[in-house]
This record gives structure tokens, C-alpha cells and sequence, in this order.
């Protein structure tokens, strides 16, 4: 920026040279003899000039110039369509935001990635959970156990009859209907990666939160983990979705991983207290 008292712009030549008097005077002789400096004097006074220019300049820049501290560091530069953040922000947490009705999006498996669990039942899972539910069920049956597929696989279609269909035979409101059924597009029954377990020696516990008290949910709790399945839906998880001991997921590889997990970083969802 310019100093203050001086404008920046070239002085104007023809003013230097004297063309701005007019001819007349510049062609009449002073009347009175010029008196002529002597060199002493013109450098005496142009170092005296040069000094107190000096003087003031630096007395000017002290006034006008920032302070700076040690403390001082540069401002980042922000640009127009930037917004500034507080360093609490720089973690990004997931939050159920990212869900509808306390359900998070899944992507629907691939036909070819598909394989039937069981021979006598028309259910699917994708092929490396298809492979462990069936050493699974093995190992439980030696054990006296009788673990049986109820639901693995389901389209985007599929769901939508089931929630949208069934909840209006019921007279559901979609979040009554949700704590019991995902929305289309938020089921984990859509990756193949989920099954449905019940007990083969007692059906009437399909589907229904007693299940918890067969022989086959006991022993799943106890051994599921070695074929790399766990329980997607306990009492009390962050999701906010009704208590499911049958519903199950496979866990025993990369893609089923990270497809899972999102759900461990949601934020636990407030339990509503009643009122005294």
C-alpha cells in the first residue's frame, strides 16, 4: 500500500520541464541576480533533509506496523466456498442421522455372489456365510441342537411387501412397524450376510423374543462366534431396533466387516423415561 502523501502515479513530465509557465516570463531575465548556493550548503542541507525524512519514515512505520509475540503464527488462508471448523470438529462421528427409523443402509447382494443354505429350503446366503451356517448347524447337531434357517436373503422388493404390506394389514405406523421390520433398502437381510435362526425342536418360538430360552439360542450364544456369526439386534443396542436373539449375522470376512461395523460407532439411542 502507498504511503500517506503520496499518490502512487508518475509525475506529470511537461510540469518538470516548465512548460506550465507561460513563454513570456520563461524569456524575460529575473530582475534581481539569482543567488547561487554554495555546494557546502546544498549537501549540508540534503543530508539534513535525508536524516529527518529518515527519522520520520521509521517514527511512521512504528506507528502503523502489527506487533507481533511469539505467540503470533500466520491465518491460514480460507477460501470463499471454505468455512472455518473448531478442532473439536475435525473427528467426524457417526450419528443416527445416518439411519431411517434406527435402521442403516445396505446395498443388495449380487445374484452370483448367492448360494442356498440349506438343500430342503429355498433360503440364501452369500457363499462364504452360506458355507459356515452349514458347519454350523453340523456342529450343532452333533450337539443335540436342531438349528434352522427361518430367512437369509431378501431383495429391496422382497422388503418393501414385507414392510409396507404387512404393516398396513396390521395397522402399523411406520415406527411401529420399523422396531420390528427394516425399511426397504435399510435391512441387513439384503447383503446375504443375515440369517433368521430357529429351533427345529420348538417352532412355536420363531420369530418371538422367548426364543432366547431354547436350546438353540443358548448354544448359539456359546459357539456362533467360532463359525464368525454374532447376534446383530441384543437388548439394549445402539441402533434402537427391538430385542431379535434369532436374527444373526456373518462377520468372518473383509466385505461382511466393514459392512457391519458402521453400526458400532452409532451413538446409543435415548431411552424415553416416564414421567412420575
Amino acid at each position: 500500500m502507498n504511503k500517506a502523501g503520496f499518490s502512487g502515479e508518475p509525475q506529470d513530465s511537461s510540469a518538470a520541464s516548465g512548460d506550465d509557465i507561460p513563454a513570456a516570463l520563461r524569456d524575460t531575465p529575473d530582475a534581481k541576480p539569482k543567488v547561487r548556493l554554495q555546494p557546502v550548503v546544498l549537501l549540508t542541507g540534503g543530508v539534513l533533509a535525508f536524516v529527518l525524512l529518515a527519522i520520520s519514515s521509521g517514527f511512521l512505520f512504528f506507528i502503523v506496523s502489527p506487533k507481533k509475540t511469539a505467540d503470533s503464527q500466520p491465518s491460514p488462508t480460507i477460501s470463499p466456498t471454505q468455512t472455518p471448523t473448531s478442532d473439536s470438529s475435525a473427528t467426524t462421528q457417526t450419528n443416527n442421522s445416518d439411519t431411517v427409523l434406527g435402521h442403516l443402509a445396505y446395498a443388495e447382494a449380487p445374484e452370483s455372489e448367492l448360494a442356498v443354505v440349506s438343500p430342503r429350503v429355498r433360503i440364501r446366503m452369500r457363499k462364504a456365510a452360506a458355507e459356515k451356517f452349514q458347519e454350523m448347524a453340523k456342529a450343532a447337531r452333533r450337539a443335540g441342537v436342531i438349528l434352522v434357517p427361518i430367512s437369509g436373503f431378501r431383495s429391496v422388493k422382497e422388503q418393501e411387501q414385507l414392510f409396507f404390506g404387512v404393516g398396513a394389514q396390521r395397522n402399523q405406523t411406520p415406527a411401529q412397524r420399523a422396531a420390528l421390520s427394516a425399511p426397504p433398502g435399510h435391512s441387513e437381510h439384503h447383503t446375504g450376510y443375515a440369517v433368521d435362526v430357529g429351533d427345529g425342536a420348538v417352532p412355536a418360538t420363531n420369530l418371538q423374543a422367548n426364543f432366547d430360552n431354547t436350546k438353540a439360542y443358548q448354544w448359539l450364544q456359546a459357539n456362533a462366534a467360532r463359525f464368525s456369526f454374532e447376534m446383530s439386534f441384543p437388548k439394549d443396542n445402539a441402533q434402537g431396533v427391538s430385542y431379535e436373539p434369532w436374527h444373526w449375522r456373518f462377520v468372518g470376512d473383509r466385505d461382511s466387516l466393514e459392512t457391519f461395523y458402521k453400526a458400532k460407532n452409532l451413538k446409543p439411542t435415548p431411552t424415553p423415561q416416564s414421567t412420575p
